[in-house]
């Protein structure tokens, strides 16, 4: 069982930056993959980003260029480096886990980018 904590939401202006974090309750050198999502009001949970544990990433691309996921496996923490955030970027932010089969996810930290 692995426990996933997001923090790092908040409100920030358009163009601006937030990093999300998403602390592990142990080693995430182990997991197949851990990745974001989001889901905006009424709207499907989406893929933003994932990095596999090769360290290959992948991103939706309405983020390319302006969102970078990265991992500390000393820290067991994932992140979210968000820049240039746009309104439309606003969601709940989920922190996701992949090993095997399993699946494990965090409680979501919201997202506002508003003027």
């Amino acid at each position: 069982q692995v426990q996933l904590v997001e923090s790092g939401g908040g409100l920030v202006q358009p163009g601006g930056s937030l990093r999300l974090s998403c602390a592990a309750s142990g080693s995430i050198s182990w997991l197949d993959s851990t990745g974001w999502y989001r889901q905006a009001p009424g709207e499907q949970r989406e893929l933003v980003a994932v990095i596999t544990g090769y360290g290959n990433t992948n991103y939706v691309d309405s983020v390319k260029g302006r969102f970078i996921i990265s991992r500390d496996d000393a820290k067991n923490t994932v992140y979210l480096q968000m820049n240039s955030l746009k309104p439309e970027d606003t969601a709940v932010y989920y922190c996701n886990a992949r090993r095997g089969r399993y699946e494990y996810w965090g409680q979501g930290t919201q997202v506002t980018v508003s003027s």
